[in-house]
C-alpha cells in the first residue's frame, strides 16, 4: 500500500511536459524575403511559401520540427528583369527546380532573450543541398495574453551564397550573398 501510494505521490509531483504544438501556415500572410547587392543598389523581392509543417515545443525546443518548401516560379524581385533573371535558368532554374525546400535538423532556445531560437538546418536550391542557420524569434499578436500560443509570428534571418548551389549567373553584376529576411504567420491546428 505504501508503495502504491508513494508512486501516485511521485506522478502527481512530477513536472507536466507540455506536448509538442502543431502548427498550419497561412500562407497569405507569410513571405520570404531576399536582398542581394546589384552594383551599388539592392535586388530585392520576396518569395511564396507553398508549403509548411510545424511542430513547436515550447518546453524543449530541439523537440520542435520545421519543414518548408517556396515556390521559386512565383519569386518576384523589385522590379521586371531582375524577376525573369532570376527564376531563369542561370540563377534559380525554376521550369527545373519549381522548388527551394527547408528542413530544420536542429532547434536551439537561446536562453535569456525571450522567444528567440537559432535554427540550423539544410536548404536545397536548384537540387543541391547545404547547411544553413537562421535565427528566429516567435511573436504573439499585440494585446494577445501571456502564454497565448494560438497565432503566432515566426521572423527568421540568414543568409545563402548563390555560388554554393550553382545560382551564378549575373556574377559580374549580382552579388553572391543572398540576405534572407522572412515572416511567417502560423495558426495552432485544431
Amino acid at each position: 500500500m505504501f508503495r502504491a501510494i508513494l508512486a501516485l505521490v511521485l506522478i502527481l509531483a512530477a513536472p507536466a511536459v507540455a506536448a509538442p504544438l502543431v502548427y498550419t501556415l497561412d500562407a497569405e500572410d507569410s513571405r520570404v524575403g531576399f536582398k542581394v547587392p546589384f552594383g551599388p543598389d539592392q535586388i530585392t523581392g520576396a518569395m511564396p511559401v507553398r508549403s509548411a509543417e510545424i511542430t513547436l515545443d515550447f518546453e524543449r525546443a530541439a523537440r520542435s520540427k520545421v519543414s518548408v518548401s517556396l515556390d521559386v516560379a512565383r519569386a518576384r524581385a523589385n522590379f521586371p528583369f531582375a524577376t525573369q533573371a532570376m527564376t531563369g535558368p542561370k540563377v534559380l532554374d525554376a521550369a527545373n527546380h519549381p522548388t527551394i525546400t527547408f528542413v530544420a535538423t536542429e532547434i536551439i532556445a537561446i536562453q535569456g532573450v525571450g522567444a528567440k531560437a537559432r535554427m540550423a538546418g539544410d536548404i536545397t536550391i536548384r537540387g543541391v543541398t547545404r547547411p544553413v542557420v537562421l535565427d528566429a524569434e516567435v511573436f504573439r499578436p499585440q494585446g494577445s495574453a501571456e502564454g497565448e500560443r494560438g497565432r503566432l509570428s515566426v521572423y527568421m534571418t540568414g543568409a545563402v551564397a548563390r555560388s554554393d548551389f550553382g545560382a551564378t549567373g549575373w556574377s559580374d553584376l549580382v552579388g553572391d550573398e543572398v540576405t534572407l529576411d522572412i515572416l511567417v504567420r502560423i495558426d495552432l491546428a485544431e
